[in-house]
């Protein structure tokens, strides 16, 4: 039965979470292969003391990934355990409610930083992924590889094995494109990838007007050719999220060597000695379990949360832990250190027709229920795309050698990470840097897990950041002054017309960035002999055995564009490590290079 409330305020792109009491689309008790998925879970294993082959730590964008690999081999029993719920409700499945999930506890840890120096002093709001699927589960979907160098520069890093043409086959492998394989694209992975259906005029005019601008046309940003505009990839099936909850664990789930238990919240890795052997957990509110691992434990927690597991455990910078009253198990200055973070802005301007999204708010609550009604009957329409249909990639400059700046194109306007609404129809670009300079840390706060630790990225504390932040707004003006706009053109509302010179610029940058919702870096994968390294290109822990951290923070560095794509790569790469199968050949594809 479907059940529908509408209340005052709603929009379906960009909207507020279900306390501020906006359109709540209540239940939907159709879906009978859902509820045999609830049974399994509910029949994890709950006893403490149970023994495994493997524990994983998270089941977001890699632990699902993990699960299901490991799992294939029926001698091989597994234990997922994840701190927050089931994905069983429309708001994470319905594509354009992808707002409603980020600032629910339920469904986000919602981490805040430091106040930041460099940036006003403002406190920077990161929500990640607390349920089946992680940030899969909560992310706008667009899926983006990464270039081929930044791959290439995580073996130059020290991660030996990791360059592309390594990581190009476990992309391949993850993926299913529904336009086809090629020596780019995978053709039979669990991970559905799309195209945007929703033929909205402006989106063509943004890559019509770029290309008028100077810019190439590229027809796969995440295949030969990475610099210029064009469609982007979504992970989007029949009109749904496709996460890796939904890619890769739901399949597995069946599998009686797989274990799944939600609202745990892992408290602290047991130790042999030098050996990790299992994990200390927190089922619900106050019940503390565990679980032991015969072959390894690995964190697959995210940026944040591994990081702050190996320091509840004693492994990182040795005095810090002292200072906190934990004992030394192994000293890795790295843990926690080289956090990175992608910033965008956004430029927006009025729409002079009736085109974007502003016609699905409360003021037009026909279209509304009309939206709601088509996707639950029939996953089409409005609601079944995150709308970040079009984009591009370009160099800040002709000696970049790769691109450095990437665009989203949405036709409508958002704010506070979708909390308000668009206040007129118009349409707006998120613009940002890929490879910026400044560097962060984050350290406990306290030795209680369940608090959320000193997170400090440091934003634009170097110049040059704020200098090609500068850069993005001058490009993106100069695209949405082209001809492909003039039928669209209104005013334009951000930054304004009157701010115009550099400190004004600047002024707005410290102002209006936000996060683009990438951390990573803070357990770098690299070579053992580097004193910064957390983990060897095998995943393991330097220093301990039986311990290996698969997730976003092992990056040597960020790569440039959204992460989830790399994280789900990664994954897929690292099983086979785990397993001790060869690697899947290397690939000879090649790589398109600029002319200037």
């Amino acid at each position: 039965m479907l059940a529908m409330k509408l209340c005052r305020g709603c929009h379906l792109y960009g909207m507020p979470t279900m306390s501020c009491g906006h359109l709540e689309l209540l239940s939907i008790r159709l879906d009978f292969a859902r509820k045999a998925n609830d049974r399994r879970l509910s029949a994890a294993p709950s006893t403490p003391g149970e023994a495994y082959d493997y524990v994983i730590v998270g089941a977001g964008s890699a632990g699902c990934v993990l699960a299901h690999r490991l799992s294939e081999d029926a001698n091989n029993h597994v234990l997922l355990l994840e701190a927050g719920p089931r994905d069983n409700t429309w708001m994470i499945h319905m594509p354009a409610a992808l707002m409603y999930c980020l600032k629910n506890r339920k469904y986000s840890w919602c981490y805040e930083t430091e106040p930041q120096k460099y940036v006003d002093g403002r406190r920077f709001f990161w929500p990640r992924g607390k349920v089946l699927g992680g940030s899969s589960s909560i992310n706008a979907m667009v899926y983006v590889r990464g270039h081929a160098y930044d791959f290439d520069r995580w073996e130059k890093e020290g991660a030996q094995g990791w360059s592309y043409a390594d990581c190009l086959p476990y992309f391949r492998k993850c993926q299913t494109h529904e336009l086809g394989a090629n020596e780019y694209r995978g053709g039979d992975g669990p991970l559905y990838v799309s195209r945007g259906r929703s033929r909205n005029p402006l989106y063509k005019a943004f890559i019509d007007a770029a290309v008028q601008t100077g810019y190439p046309f590229t027809d796969d940003g995440n295949g030969y050719q990475q610099e210029g505009f064009g469609y982007f990839d979504m992970t989007i099936r029949d009109g749904k999220r496709c996460s890796t909850a939904v890619g890769y664990l739901k399949p597995a789930m069946a599998r009686r060597n797989l274990s799944v238990i939600t609202d745990a919240l892992a408290t602290k890795i047991l130790f042999d000695k030098n050996r990790a052997v299992g994990m200390e957990y927190l089922h619900g509110r106050d019940t503390v379990k565990r679980a032991y691992a015969s072959r390894d434990v690995i964190l697959s927690g995210g940026a944040i949360n591994s990081p702050q597991l190996l320091l509840l455990s004693g492994i990182g910078n040795g005095e810090d832990l002292k200072k906190m009253g934990i004992p030394v198990l192994a000293h890795l200055p790295g843990v926690g250190q080289n956090l990175q973070d992608h910033l965008e802005l956004y430029v927006a301007q009025k729409c002079t027709r009736p085109l974007t999204l502003y016609s699905y708010q409360w003021k037009f609550p026909h279209n509304m229920v009309r939206a709601g009604l088509q996707w639950f009957t029939t996953s089409t329409g409005v609601a079944s795309t995150s709308h970040l249909e079009s984009g591009g990639f370009v160099r800040s400059s002709p000696d970049v050698p790769h691109p450095d700046i990437q665009f989203h194109f949405l036709p409508s306007v958002i704010s506070d990470h979708g909390q308000k609404p668009a206040p007129c129809h118009a349409y707006q670009v998120h613009v940002g840097t890929m490879r910026p300079l400044g560097r962060g840390y984050l350290k406990l706060r306290t030795t209680d897990p369940r608090q959320n630790p000193i997170i400090e990225p440091n934003y634009l504390s170097n110049s040059e950041d704020v200098r090609d932040l500068r850069q993005c707004i001058r490009i993106s003006r100069e695209i949405f002054a082209q001809k492909a706009f003039d039928p669209f053109r209104g005013e334009e509302l951000l930054p304004g017309s009157a701010t115009q010179s550099d400190r004004d610029l600047d002024a707005f940058v410290r102002k209006t960035t936000e996060t683009a919702y990438h951390p990573s870096c803070t357990a770098k994968m690299g070579s053992p002999k580097d004193p910064s390294t957390v983990v060897g290109p095998d995943l393991r822990v330097v220093g301990v055995e039986g311990l290996r951290v698969v997730d976003a923070s092992i990056m040597p560095s960020i790569v440039s564009g959204n992460l989830n794509a790399a994280t789900v790569m990664l994954a897929e790469k690292s099983a086979d490590i785990i397993l001790g199968r060869p690697p899947l050949p290397r690939s000879s594809a090649p790589v398109w290079k600029p002319s200037v």
